[in-house]
């Protein structure tokens, strides 16, 4: 059974040259235990998904639709009170940049004793030493004299553990996770992955990975959903995305990525930029930059966007292609041949 359920969410904010469309008609769904890559160029919508799924956009300045349900509770539509019950308890996020998340004034231990004592009715004293056990949990050393040092004081890669222990404090279902290995070496990368892995594991937890880096989703992730100009384009399994994959433009964000089980002369990146989000193309928003759009007949690239259709069971693609032309199209591309 789902524990998180997300339905045609759709997420606009209007400025003085017309509506931003950030995300359009988003839908999935996550089991506890189960892991959601999400992946995508830089304003294809991820990270506005998971503010939005937290309820951390402003309404003054953001235009909110659809449905955010965790057990049975649509936070989209629920008051101010009951989204804070939830977030930090039921669900939590690991930030992009600990370095911004993190308060410089106060100490690491007190800012994670802070969330816990948010949602326990707990001492001063206990909700330190609960923070001291998280920092512990996380891999700090030292954590009962390291809670007392500021965010400064810590490395980029200590800063992302005190985070996760933040955000793992008061052992929430969901954990959302945005780009939670950027700016930090392989080494510490691995470490990081490898905790979100272990955290899991002990709280049945469901976990949302946002990510631009490919090879993070293929270590992580049990089902992938690839992200453009703020829609859905392919959703599948990773062994759907990784070996099986059918939109172009993921088949392009496989074939510009270096692979090790495979050696090629060159990568062959894709062209052009992502559209603008104020003026999207009329029909599929990849159109400008598809490498596949020739094989199409007519002008239905260019004037319909495509519906997210069912390829195979569970492997949802968005594109005008046919599956056999598809599939042909991206042996090709990722074989190296333009």
């Amino acid at each position: 059974m789902s524990y998180l359920e997300v339905k045609d969410l759709r997420v606009a904010f209007p400025t003085d040259d017309g509506l931003v469309q950030a995300v359009d008609g988003v839908s999935f769904n996550i089991e506890r235990g189960k892991t959601l890559g999400i992946v995508g160029e830089s304003g294809s919508g991820k990270s506005v998904t998971s503010l939005a799924i937290m309820s951390l956009l402003n309404r003054k300045h953001a235009i909110i639709s659809g449905e955010v349900i965790i057990e049975g509770k649509n936070l989209i539509t629920a008051d101010e009170e009951t989204v804070r019950s939830y977030r930090g308890h039921e669900m939590a996020m690991i930030f992009q940049d600990p370095m911004s998340s993190l308060h410089p004034f106060f100490s690491v231990g007190d800012q994670v004793a802070e969330a816990y004592k948010v949602h326990n009715d707990v001492s001063d004293e206990k909700a330190f030493d609960h923070a001291i056990q998280m920092l512990d949990r996380v891999g700090i050393p030292e954590p009962a004299k390291r809670a007392s040092d500021f965010p400064h004081q810590f490395s980029g890669g200590m800063r992302q553990r005190a985070m996760i222990a933040m955000a793992l404090c008061n052992d929430p279902s969901l954990l959302i996770a945005d780009e939670p290995t950027t700016a930090l070496d392989v080494t510490v990368q691995a470490q990081i992955l490898s905790l979100i892995k272990d955290v899991q594991k002990e709280f049945n937890s469901a976990v949302i990975v946002i990510t631009h880096d490919l090879g993070v989703v293929a270590e992580v992730a049990d089902d992938v959903m690839v992200m453009y100009a703020g829609r859905v384009v392919e959703r599948g399994t990773v062994n759907d995305i990784f070996y099986r994959p059918e939109m172009p433009y993921t088949v392009g964000l496989l074939s510009s990525a270096p692979r090790l089980d495979q050696v090629s002369d060159r990568l062959i990146p894709i062209e052009g930029q992502p559209p603008s989000l104020l003026r999207l193309p009329a029909g599929c928003s990849f159109a400008p930059r598809c490498f596949a759009k020739s094989h199409v007949n007519g002008d239905a690239c260019d004037t319909t966007m495509p519906e997210l259709l069912q390829t195979r069971p569970g492997h949802d693609v968005r594109c005008h292609l046919e599956s056999s032309a598809r599939i042909s199209v991206a042996k090709q591309r990722l074989a190296g041949e333009n």
